[in-house]
């Protein structure tokens, strides 16, 4: 995701009614102006170097892509608002590249394609309860839960005396995500998996 412009639109949940002001400390989210493109700010830090003009540091989530990106904004930069929707659904299942959801109150069902979804593809289990952000009545993106558990089908044997201080190993997940885990994880092991950064965080008992 490219930010080219000095004007980021920020879109606020009728659900949280969330605001993101201009020099404010807050998360929010924001939305690039030409081709559609949704960050989500999951963090804000107010920065004055010394003499320098001040400048936000800000950690942003694609909503379509799920990429991360860091970006800093001048202090002559400012913040518009705009509106998200966002509607609680279940994933059901996939064909191919087409995933199917379920409204959960009037039991309608969509479909988002794998490139609108983007990496959040790699935390959808059938029966997850996520929040599908709509802009303009058109579906942009997934709000998937803060943490998921998810089972590790491939990884490492355990090292003997292996410690949660030792080096890291690479494990895959059931949906195709590969996450450095402790060397004490094993294949069958349920983990607690943070969705905002792909990082592990804990084995679920």
């Amino acid at each position: 995701m490219t930010v080219a412009s000095a004007r980021i639109y920020t879109v606020v949940s009728r659900w949280t009614r969330f605001s993101f002001q201009r020099a404010s400390s807050h998360s929010g989210c924001g939305r690039v102006p030409g081709p559609p493109e949704f960050p989500k700010f999951f963090s804000v830090d107010h920065r004055t170097p010394g003499n320098k003009r001040g400048s936000m540091q800000t950690r942003m989530r694609n909503l379509r892509t799920g990429a991360i990106i860091d970006y800093r904004f001048r202090a002559e930069e400012f913040v518009d608002r705009a509106i998200l929707d966002e509607v609680e659904f279940e994933y059901l299942y996939n064909e191919g590249d087409d995933f199917h959801f379920m409204n959960t109150k009037n039991y309608e069902q969509m479909q988002m394609s794998r490139e609108e979804l983007g990496e959040t593809v790699y935390y959808l289990i059938p029966s997850t309860i996520v929040k599908v952000e709509f802009f303009e009545e058109k579906a942009i993106g997934v709000d998937l839960p803060d943490t998921m558990d998810m089972k590790v089908i491939q990884t490492e044997p355990t090292l003997q005396k292996a410690t949660a201080s030792a080096v890291m190993k690479p494990a895959t997940l059931e949906t195709g995500l590969v996450v450095q885990v402790p060397p004490f994880v094993n294949e069958g092991d349920r983990i607690k998996v943070d969705t905002s950064e792909a990082r592990y965080v804990q084995r679920v008992e």
